[in-house]
Formats: C-alpha cells, structure tokens, sequence
C-alpha cells in the first residue's frame, strides 16, 4: 500500500495542506486506489509547504510546494515513480535539511505526532529510560555537563536552575514550561509542539524526576489551537502507556501534567507574568527576590523553562551530554533552531549549531530578500531585539558575541527588510508595542514607553530633532534600567539599534515614505 506524509503543521494550513489532503483523499477513491496517510508536522522548509512526501524504499520522496490542483499529476507521478516538475528528490537530500544539525527537531515532520508508537520507534523516551537508572544528582550533572542554557532569551545556565531547585527543601515543587511564543518571527515552539510534543513531555518528565517535582505545567498561548489539541492528544498517550502518572515505567517517581492556555499577553511570557496567570490571576510581573527557584507556582520551588531548552533534554541523557557540549562556539553549547521570517526568500526553521554568522543565515541559508531588494537590517530576537545592519553580519550566532554588540538572541527568531524599510517607524513600533503590552506595573515601562511613541513622532515631523533625539535616548536608559522585566527592559534594544545604525531615518519623514504610509 501506498504510503504518503500530508502535514498537519499551521503553516501548512495556512498555504493550503488541508485542501491537498482533501484532494488526496478525492483522487485516491475516484481510481479505486489503497493510499495510507500520515499526518505530520512540518520539517520547517515553509517555501515548500504544503511539501508532501512519499514512501519509498530508497527513502521519502519530497513534492512541494503543492496545490489541490497539482495532486493528480503528482499522484501519478508517485504511482509511475516518474518525474515531476514539484518532485525535489529525497528529502533528507535537500540541501537546507542537509545542512542542519538537527538534535531537538530530528523528529519534527517525520513521525505522526500523535502516535506515541511512531515517537518509540524513532528513539522516543530513551533519555527518560536512562533517567530512571540514574540519581537525580547525576541526572543534573548530565544537564550541566551538555552546557545547555535556556533558549527563551536570557541564556542562563540550564543546569543550576534545576540544580538550585533539587537542593530547596519543599513539600512539593513544579516544573513549568513556557511555551507562551510571542516573538515576532519565531514559531519553533508551534512546530514541536504540533510536530513533535512527546520530546516537550519526556523532557519534563526528566527534569521532574531530577529536581523532586511531581506536577508540570504547559503553558500554552490561545492562538496556537492546533498545538494545544495536539498537546493534550499526547498527554492522554503518554498518561495510558505509563510514562505519566503514579509509577512512571513502574519507578518510584510520579509525574503529572497539563496544558494551561494564555489569554494573549505577550507580558505572560515574563516567568513571574506566567506563574500568576497559571494561579489564576492577572498577568503582573513579580518584583525578584525570591526567585522562582526559591518561591515560584503556589509559593514553591518551580523549574522554569522555555519549550526548546526541555526539547533539548531526552537527547542530552540518551547519552549525548558530551556530545551536546562539543557542539557551539564559546559558552553558547549544543544548537539553537533558528526561525528565518519577513522578506526572506527561503523562510522557515534551521537548527544548527552556535556560531554560524548573519551572513551565512540571511544569504546562503535564508537566500537573501523574498524580494529580491538588498537586504538593510534584520531584527533579532523578537519585537525586543536590536535591528543589525549588513556591516555586523559577521556576527556569530553566539550568546555573547550578540552582547557585545548592544543585541540579544532571545527565541532565535530572525525578521529580514529590505531597502524600502523606515527605521524610524520600526523603532516607533517597538515603543507602541511596550506601551500596549505592558503590565503597567512598574512606571518606567507604562509612561516611559508612551513618552517614547510621543517623541520620536516629533522627531519624524522635523520637531527639534537634536533635542528630541537626546529625550529619546534618555527614556531609553530609564525603561532599560528602571524596568522590572525585560519587557521594559529591553525595549531599548530596537529603538537605540535603530538609532546608531540608521540615524538618517531620524527625522523629517520623506513624502516618498509619507505616502507609503
């Protein structure tokens, strides 16, 4: 019987995988024929998309991207093994997949994410296996030994946050997953969790097991309604097979989960914002201390991470620390998926390890501006990232190689513009945004960032420019150093990036501009 792979993934919903499965499924019963269909994720090749793949003995074979209109042709061309003109080969043979080093997404649009069978048998829970051998210590001594640190923008070390957490005395402890993706041009955390979710619990499962925590949360935001019915779909699996639950593979230990959906605030992806919406109560920030750590979910000791830094868990203690940790340049060890988005000709998810360069990324991965302008600026690390012109594009994807040059890696999500940009009105963006967005509980954040959206609007009408320029940089130290989180806090990034980098889109706005607007 014919075997074919359809995505289920959201970005292939949205160009059109649905109606492809639908015409598959049409096709296949008008000429009486047998077709088996899986429903994956994506391989994060979004240009492709909807890429469907065949089974063969030599491997799968890649057709995209599809349309409904283009599956008779292909149908037929998957029954004759003939050529066609949306055949790309083997899949694992394409040059973008090739050229990755895919640890944590080595199953995202391979297997059925909702068959926990498919996960078992593509190495699934081998890291919770190994786990249950071994002490907590030493299970924590793993972690920090792969030099893992949390992928959600702050880089701290993975390892002695959980490290902290096993050695605090409580009754109870959590763990909490922050899957709240709010970034602009990332979507990793969509893709594991709708291509891949048992790698997100079995690496709770672990960190569960490491730190004396028996109850895990999922954090999941509201606009992500195919990975939460995929999530949960996995949880119940998992829960059946014993891998949740009380006696976890017959062990002593006992884990729980469940997903909590967001509301939308992009302040709920702060890890105190998170803990008081799970409580039930307004997405506010906490004053720190106490840290989480220490006193987090319901007061007790919680282990906070983001989605890719979990993901990267069962791969690290199935045997991979050592292997994890050769991988990088500097402190910044293992990979790190990064989401290529905006006016990109080749959009979608590379994993690969630190210190490939912006360079590389934009131009021979990502292949330049979709269109086919020169490339101005790219924004790093989501609508709170420093905007880089082409002179820093020498700049490795490294934690500290960022810093050093006033920019942040945050989520790994990469927005591209062309030459048509006015970064002026991005930075003015960036200040809209902090002042939408915020909590509104600390006043650097809540005025400062209006005050922001005020000035450089008098900047762009030709209003004291100089002065105004000087105002500008002053609300941008404030919010930077007077914020009580990083949504305050690194509001400046974009605006003084802008600023340093093009300071000739500061001030009176071109009518070229004017009318675009």
């Amino acid at each position: 019987m014919m075997k074919i792979f359809i995505p289920r993934d959201a970005g292939s919903l949205a160009v059109g995988a649905e109606e492809v499965a639908e015409a598959f499924a049409a096709a296949t019963e008008s000429r009486g024929l047998q077709i088996e269909v899986v429903r994956n994720g994506s391989r994060g090749l979004y240009w492709l998309e909807p890429m469907v793949e065949l089974v063969t003995p030599q491997g799968r074979v890649a057709f995209g991207p599809m349309t409904e209109d283009d599956v008779g042709s292909v149908l037929d061309a998957m029954i004759a093994d003939g050529a066609h003109p949306l055949r790309l080969g083997l899949t694992e043979d394409i040059p973008w997949l090739k050229r990755q080093t895919r640890l944590s997404f080595v199953r995202c649009g391979v297997i059925d994410p909702r068959s926990l069978d498919d996960y078992l048998a593509h190495d699934g829970y081998k890291g919770l296996e190994r786990a249950l051998t071994m002490t907590p210590a030493a299970i924590v001594a793993d972690v920090t030994t792969s030099g893992l640190r949390g992928r959600g923008g702050a880089g701290f070390p993975t390892g002695i946050k959980w490290k902290t957490v096993a050695d605090t005395a409580a009754d109870r402890k959590f763990i909490v997953c922050n899957a709240d993706e709010g970034d602009s041009g990332t979507f990793a955390d969509r893709m594991i969790f709708e291509g891949d979710p048992f790698v997100v619990i079995e690496g709770m499962t672990i960190a569960g097991i490491a730190v004396g925590a028996t109850k895990g949360y999922i954090y999941l935001r509201s606009e992500y309604p195919h990975a939460i019915v995929a999530t949960n779909l996995a949880i119940e699996a998992a829960q059946r097979a014993g891998y949740l639950g009380a006696n976890i593979c017959g062990s002593a230990y006992h884990f729980d989960l469940e997903v909590r959906v967001g509301a939308g605030a992009y302040v709920c992806g702060e890890e105190t914002a998170l803990m008081e919406s799970i409580e039930g109560r307004r997405g506010i920030v906490r004053a720190k201390p106490p840290l989480p750590a220490h006193k987090g979910l319901f007061g007790k000791p919680t282990v906070i991470n983001n989605v890719l830094s979990l993901a990267a868990v069962p791969y690290i203690l199935a045997g991979g620390a050592q292997h994890y940790a050769e991988c990088g340049m500097g402190r910044s060890r293992g990979t790190m998926p990064i989401q290529l988005a905006g006016n990109i000709k080749h959009g979608g998810l590379f994993e690969v390890a630190f210190g490939i360069t912006l360079g590389e990324l934009i131009d021979e991965v990502g292949g330049g501006t979709f269109s086919g302008r020169p490339v101005r600026a790219v924004q790093v690390g989501g609508p709170l990232g420093a905007y880089f012109p082409r002179e820093l594009f020498d700049t490795p994807f490294d934690y500290e190689a960022f810093a050093k040059r006033d920019g942040l890696i945050g989520h790994g999500g990469i927005v591209v513009f062309d030459d048509t940009v006015d970064l002026s009105k991005q930075a003015r963006f960036a200040m809209e945004f902090c002042a939408v967005e915020s909590c509104g509980k600390c006043t650097p954040c809540r005025i400062g960032s209006t005050r922001g959206v005020e000035t450089i609007d008098k900047i762009r009408s030709g209003e004291r420019v100089a002065e105004n320029k000087v105002v500008l940089e002053d609300l941008c130290n404030t919010l930077k150093f007077g914020s009580l989180c990083a949504l305050g806090g690194f509001t400046s990034y974009p605006v003084m990036s802008a600023l340093k980098h093009f300071p000739e889109d500061f001030g009176p706005v071109p009518a070229r501009l004017q009318a675009a607007e």
